[in-house]
């Protein structure tokens, strides 16, 4: 048997080794936890033994994930998406488990000899298949540039409720436990202790926890505030536990009186490193509980677990997307985002499985077929417009449509600007546009923003800007300039990407949150790059100088050469303890102080190669004054040299300098 530190040395190292695998094929890292967990689980290789500590922590994971599902939870959020939230969301979930009970029935009627399985269990079961992978499908919708679209929003409606739904269930999984004969008043009595909780909770403790938050931020010690913030969160859970409910409903409630305070997002911040960790040991348990011999053994029947379910999600909810009124495509790509099995479905079948509710067989092989479900969700929602084309007949004309109307729009344009995104940035360049007669027309995949913006007499329409036919029908063989306006370098890279192959001569001017993308971006083609963060420093800039006399023409003329020389006065600060986790690629600023034996001294700079290093020196000081930097500088004794470059570009430089 491994001690306990051979034990979480084995489990860091295999979680490395798995996530890293995982991340090289561009997979979610929870499949690399769950793979881990599957090969030194006590079922293949037997590295890894399941007891009650290794339980208790994946249990904390839970904990956190709930209490970040809870920071989520906005009532504003919630009332713009209540139609697709408690309507469609909610018609999945509990047709998912109504379906599942109707099987369950059938099985125990007709089935029995083979497999027990009562409708309490078909309860659980339907309630662990009803939910689907936010992880992994709000990671494709975000690399497919896809959230904002019809069949996004829709997607991420049901997500909404999903999550949600897990509380409720929560609580009434373990109550089926009990004597049927007393069932309604277990559930009554269940529900009627969370209520009382949860008033307790929301209302006494929501005044309590802004309050106490407020005074323990003023003391400004950012170990207490995580010390109190994981006694909040632990606190909460197990309030509701003693209450006779789940750790993870008092996590959830926990992060919804978080979420109403102005701490929300530096708590999201401060919590992301817990949640993850656990969250990772969590799945390597769930992971370790599939029984690879039991698989083998019954292939065929874990085939059909997957096959069966994702089948029948994905009509589920293609049909009721159908009823709610969307297109055959729209509902056909909502189905397929959501037909895989999902985090939340692991705690609920791990709650079923050990309260004893399932039976330990109908447990494995529905783990099985859930984990291969979520391997095969990448895969299906990357293919998922071929499929729509070949199942919706009409889909093909739907999106011809769809182009055919930019087209009508742009048809009498001529050397018009093309926006791609029309958010807060595209409509204000689209203001300036047409104030200045400057033609233009926008695309935007938000349905609700182009409709509004149409309606006040904007040229923009829906469309995506990294399709091919959409940039045709936008007129780009007409167009002047391309403006690329959201700060998302991948999305950003994929457009430039097209344009070089469609229209190479084209300008195009690339919005970038900062300038750590600027020379990737410069490379990829794009004319002009503007860094939002190093704009507002010039802005700042300039309107400390013009107030402190300095005259209006100065000043532009310093604007302007920061900008000519690509802001590279303005690149890279200096990183304090803060900034420990940054990234190591990032440009920084390093001050180096020569000293009396230096390698450097009396050396002109032309004769210390830092640029070899990767590293340029911005600034020399030398007492109170600052000297020219040119190659024919010479370093004396005592000189502050300020580096620019990454860490390791600097590390180097220095060492070069003072060796």
């Amino acid at each position: 048997m491994f001690s306990s530190l051979e034990l979480t040395l084995m489990l860091l190292g295999s979680a490395v080794l798995g996530v890293v695998a995982f991340r090289m094929l561009h997979l979610p890292p929870m499949l690399g936890y769950l793979a881990v967990g599957i090969v030194i689980g006590p079922h293949a290789l037997g590295l890894a033994a399941e007891n009650e500590a290794s339980h208790t922590l994946a249990e904390f994971g839970v904990v956190f994930l709930m209490f970040s599902i809870g920071l989520e939870f906005s009532l504003p959020k919630f009332l713009a998406m209540r139609r697709i939230v408690f309507g469609l969301g909610m018609a999945q979930v509990v047709t998912t488990i109504i379906a599942t009970v109707v099987f369950g029935w059938f099985v125990g009627r007709y089935l029995s000899a083979y497999i027990h399985l009562s409708w309490q269990a078909a309860f659980a079961l339907g309630g662990a298949l009803a939910m689907s992978s936010t992880a992994i499908v709000s990671k494709m919708l975000t690399e497919r540039l896809e959230l904002e679209s019809e069949h996004g929003r829709k997607i991420i409606g049901i997500l909404l409720f999903q999550d949600l739904a897990v509380v409720p269930l929560l609580i009434l999984i373990p109550a089926l436990t009990r004597d049927s004969d007393n069932l309604a008043e277990t559930l009554a009595w269940a529900g009627g202790k969370a209520l009382v909780v949860l008033i307790l909770l929301l209302f006494i403790g929501q005044k309590m926890v802004r309050g106490w938050l407020t005074i323990v931020a003023k003391r400004r010690s950012q170990e207490l505030f995580m010390l109190n913030l994981l006694l909040i969160t632990l606190g909460a859970a197990w309030i509701t536990e003693r209450a006779g409910l789940s750790l993870a409903l008092g996590a959830f409630v926990a992060g919804m009186l978080i979420s109403e305070t102005e701490f929300k997002h530096q708590v999201e911040e401060d919590i992301k490193p817990f949640r993850d960790v656990l969250l990772g040991l969590f799945f390597i348990t769930v992971g370790m509980l599939l029984n690879i011999r039991v698989v083998l053994d019954n292939w065929w029947l874990v085939l059909l677990l997957l096959c069966a379910p994702v089948l029948l999600k994905f009509a589920l909810i293609a049909g009721l997307a159908r009823l709610f009124g969307s297109s055959n495509g729209v509902a056909l790509r909502t189905g397929l985002g959501l037909a895989q099995a999902g985090e939340f479905g692991f705690v609920l079948l791990n709650l079923a499985g050990g309260i004893k509710l399932m039976d330990p067989f109908v447990v494995q092989v529905v783990l099985a077929s859930m984990v291969l479900s979520m391997l095969v969700a990448p895969f299906l929602i990357a293919k998922s417009d071929a499929i729509v084309m070949k199942l919706a007949a009409n889909d093909w004309m739907m999106q011809s449509l769809a182009l055919t109307r930019i087209a009508t729009r742009t048809m009498a344009s001529q050397k018009h600007v093309l926006i791609a995104g029309f958010g807060r940035s595209g409509q204000s360049l689209a203001i300036l546009l047409a104030e200045e007669k400057i033609e233009y027309h926008a695309l935007d995949l938000d349905p609700e923003r182009v409709q509004e913006a149409q309606l006040a007499g904007a040229n923009v329409s829906y469309g995506d800007a990294g399709r091919r036919e959409s940039l045709v029908a936008a007129g780009i063989y007409r167009a002047s300039a391309v403006v690329i306006t959201y700060a998302n370098t991948p999305s950003a890279l994929k457009l430039l990407h097209l344009l070089n192959e469609m229209a190479p001569t084209l300008p195009v001017i690339v919005r970038s949150h900062d300038d750590t993308d600027l020379d990737q971006l410069k490379k990829a083609g794009a004319a002009e790059v503007v860094p939002e963060l190093m704009e507002g420093s010039l802005m700042l800039a300039s309107h400390a100088l013009i107030m402190m006399g300095v005259p209006l023409r100065r000043v532009v003329h310093r604007v302007q050469a920061a900008r000519e020389e690509r802001y590279a006065s303005l690149r890279g600060y200096f990183h304090g303890s803060s900034d420990a986790g940054d990234d190591a690629e990032l440009e920084r600023l390093h001050t180096v102080t020569v000293s009396e034996d230096a390698h450097c001294v009396g050396l002109p700079l032309s004769a210390v190669d830092v640029a070899g290093c990767g590293a340029f020196v911005t600034a020399i000081r030398r007492g109170r004054g600052r000297l020219e930097v040119t190659p024919e500088t010479q370093l004396a004794s005592g000189d502050v040299v300020v580096l620019r470059g990454t860490a390791d570009a600097v590390a180097k430089a220095e060492t070069l300098l003072l060796k």
